[in-house]
C-alpha cells in the first residue's frame, strides 16, 4: 500500500482542514465541498484525513462494514444471520477510502439486484457499489460538478439518511451507508446546480498560498516526501497520532456537548438576518458547533463554535445581504451573534431548550 502524504503536512488552508475535521468528528454533519483552483491540496487533504483516522469495529466478513454495536443499521444480511441464530464476530479495520469517479453511473453507486438470478432461483443477489463500499469510511468525489445531477442526488439522499435501499421489482436489499462525504471541484469548469449546492453541509473556497514562506514549505514539504516517503511520514508520526487521539476522544464526547435556547436564538437570529433560505443551514451550524466544542474538549458550545460553524456553513447559501460579496471571517460573525443577541434576546434566560420528540442527532442542556 503506497505511503499516503500526512494530513497534517498540510500547509495552510485552515478552513478546509477544520471542516474536513469536524466531519470526521461528526459525520452526520453531512460533507463538506471544496472550491478551489488546481494544486491546493484538495484531494491530498482528504486521503490524509482517511489515512489517519483511527480503526473502526465492524461485523467480520460483513460485505458492507456493520458497526456490531448498531443492529439498528445493520445491513440485510446481517439480520439475516442473526435471525438464523449465527454469532457476529468481531473484528476492527481502517476506515474505507473510496473515490468516486465522475463517469460512476446510478447501479455503480447503489448496487444492483439479480432480478433474473431471483426469479429462476428464488434467492436475493445483491452486487455491493460504491456506497457500500464507502460505508464508515470516507467518500471523495473529484469534480463533483461535472458529475451528472441524478447520481449526485442519490448520494446526497443516502448521505443524509444514512442507508442505502435498493429496490428492484418488489425485491429490495438495505446496507447502512455513513461516510464523511467530501466533494471538490474547480469553479473554473462550471458550479453545482443551487439545490444540490446546498446539500452540502460546509463549503470552503480555497486558492494557492500567496506568502512566499509558506510556499516554500509547501516545495520542501513535497520533494522531501517524494524523495522517501516512508522516511517522511515517519518524521510526521507524532502529530498524526495526536490528531488520531483527538478525533477519536472528541466522537466520545459529541453526543454530551450541550447547548443553550441561547444558542439557538443566537444561531437562527444569525441565519435569518443573512436571509438563507430553508432551515438546513440552522441545523449544520449547531452539529458542526457541537463537533468543534467536542474536538476542543468541552461540553458546551460558545459563540465562538457558533461563528467558525457559520464561517463554514453559510458562504454558499447566502444569495445577498452585507457579506455577499466578501468571505465571511470567524470574528465577523461572532460580533454580528454578539449585536443580534443585544437587540433581539435581551432578557432571555439562558434556559436549556425544550427536549422534542424524535430530534435524533442532538443532545439538549439540562
Amino acid at each position: 500500500m503506497p505511503t499516503i502524504y500526512p494530513f497534517t503536512a498540510v500547509v495552510g488552508q485552515a478552513r478546509m482542514r477544520r471542516a474536513l475535521i469536524l466531519n470526521a468528528v461528526d459525520p452526520r454533519i453531512g460533507g463538506v465541498l471544496i472550491r478551489g483552483e488546481r494544486g491546493t491540496a484538495k484531494s491530498t487533504a482528504a486521503r490524509g484525513l482517511a489515512a489517519l483516522l483511527p480503526k473502526v469495529r465492524v461485523v467480520h466478513g460483513c460485505r458492507f462494514g456493520c458497526d456490531p454495536d448498531q443492529p439498528s443499521s445493520w445491513c440485510t444480511e446481517c439480520r439475516e444471520r442473526v435471525a438464523s441464530g449465527e454469532p457476529l464476530p468481531v473484528e476492527e479495520k481502517p476506515i474505507p477510502f473510496v473515490n468516486l469517479p465522475v463517469s460512476a453511473t446510478e447501479d455503480r453507486v447503489v448496487g444492483t439486484l439479480d432480478i433474473e438470478q431471483a426469479i429462476q432461483k428464488g434467492e436475493r443477489h445483491f452486487e455491493p457499489g460504491v456506497l457500500a463500499a464507502a460505508n464508515r469510511g470516507l467518500l471523495y468525489i473529484d469534480e463533483v460538478n461535472l458529475l451528472d445531477d441524478h447520481v449526485v442526488d442519490v448520494l446526497l439522499d443516502s448521505a443524509a439518511m444514512g442507508m442505502n435501499i435498493v429496490e428492484r421489482e418488489g425485491i429490495s436489499f438495505t446496507h447502512p451507508a455513513r461516510f464523511i462525504l467530501v466533494g471538490t471541484m474547480n469553479p473554473e469548469e462550471g458550479d453545482l446546480r443551487p439545490q444540490l449546492l446546498d446539500r452540502f453541509a460546509l463549503s470552503v473556497d480555497i486558492t494557492g498560498i500567496r506568502d512566499a514562506r509558506d510556499r516554500v514549505t509547501i516545495i520542501e514539504n513535497n520533494l522531501a516526501f517524494e524523495s522517501d516517503a516512508e522516511a517522511f511520514h515517519k518524521l510526521w508520526q507524532p502529530h498524526e497520532e495526536k490528531l488520531s487521539r483527538i478525533i477519536a476522544q472528541a466522537r466520545t464526547m459529541v453526543e454530551k456537548v450541550t447547548y443553550t435556547r441561547r444558542d439557538l436564538l443566537s444561531t437562527a437570529a444569525l441565519t435569518a438576518s443573512l436571509n438563507v433560505d430553508g432551515h438546513r443551514a440552522d441545523l449544520v451550524i449547531l452539529k458542526a458547533a457541537r463537533a468543534h466544542a467536542a474536538y476542543e474538549g468541552r461540553s458546551t458550545i460558545t459563540d465562538r463554535d457558533i461563528a467558525l460553524a457559520a464561517e463554514l456553513a453559510l458562504p454558499h447559501r447566502i444569495k445577498h445581504g452585507p457579506f455577499h460579496q466578501g468571505e465571511i471571517s470567524p470574528e465577523q460573525l461572532q460580533e454580528r451573534i454578539e449585536q443580534l443577541q443585544g437587540s433581539s434576546t435581551e432578557g432571555e434566560p439562558s434556559e436549556p431548550a425544550e427536549k422534542e420528540p424524535d430530534t435524533g442527532s442532538v443532545k439538549k442542556k439540562s
